[in-house]
């Protein structure tokens, strides 16, 4: 067991992964401008959604390489579960607005129904690039899409990143990315809702957590014990959400192979 996951599993109550789940509901109604460096709203938590009454019998995960990395701790904790779980998060993509967006357009359609989900995640990518009006129809293509399934759209903040030469020129896009989805989940008569991550990760990025490896040193992706905190946070707003879902024991899945994932090698 690395030390990563030892920490995890071992450490009294699950003491790291408790202190991403202590949050209380966000309401993603919070004015605009009201945003800390993360994009997020300023205020703890997450949804301000009501439970709703559809059932989570398949959940289909979509984003970029940064939910690639945390699709594999997801996917284990999902086969503990009587949910299923399928990513089609992508290495360099997986964004519906930004550059590629066009080609991803070209897919997604199909591979959103071929899943057949009850709930879609998409992590807002690092590649969510665009004016706040490209933004919008991005994610509003996105909430009709899903919709037209009998599917409920719920939109994850990306983690805070280390911006290189390559995302710096980005960062007010990136920014403004959360408040256009919530601006939109609004709108879409309860069909999205918007899960802010900030608990997790907090207002910047931090390599290190407790003394130990949370996100990758290229400031931009996670580790297995950064994975593996979002993961217990996301089930437990899941479970929020979704009245009939009971997320699964860390002890069940935090421990395994996932984390040995050549994803993780700069770790």
């Amino acid at each position: 067991m690395n030390n990563a996951l030892r920490t995890l599993v071992t450490v009294g109550p699950l003491v790291l992964l408790a202190a991403a789940c202590s949050g209380t509901p966000t309401d993603t109604s919070a004015p605009a401008d009201a945003t800390d460096p993360s994009g997020s709203s300023g205020s703890s938590g997450s949804s301000d959604s009501s439970p709703s009454t559809a059932p989570m019998s398949t959940v289909l995960l979509i984003g970029d390489s940064i939910a690639v990395g945390q699709s594999l701790p997801l996917a284990a904790a999902f086969e503990e579960s009587t949910v299923a779980f399928e990513s089609i998060a992508a290495e360099g993509g997986g964004n519906v607005v930004g550059p590629f967006s066009e080609e991803q357009w070209e897919t997604l359609p199909e591979q959103i129904g071929s899943a057949s989900p009850g709930v879609v995640l998409y992590q807002i990518t690092t590649y969510d690039w665009g004016t706040r009006e490209e933004q919008a129809q991005g994610y509003e293509r996105l909430v009709d899409t899903v919709t037209d399934e009998g599917a409920e759209l719920v939109f994850v903040t990306a983690p805070p990143i280390r911006p290189d030469d390559f995302y710096e020129p980005h960062m007010d896009d990136l920014e403004r990315a959360p408040r256009v989805a919530r601006e939109v989940a609004q709108d879409s008569g309860g069909s999205a809702t918007v899960l802010d991550a900030a608990d997790v990760w907090g207002p910047e990025y931090s390599q290190e957590r407790e003394g130990l490896a949370d996100r990758s040193p290229d400031g931009i992706h996670t580790c297995p014990q950064g994975a593996a905190r979002f993961t217990r946070w996301l089930l437990d707003e899941l479970a929020e959400l979704y009245p009939g879902f009971t997320p699964p024991a860390p002890e069940t899945w935090a421990d395994g192979d996932w984390a040995a994932d050549d994803h993780f090698s700069a770790c």
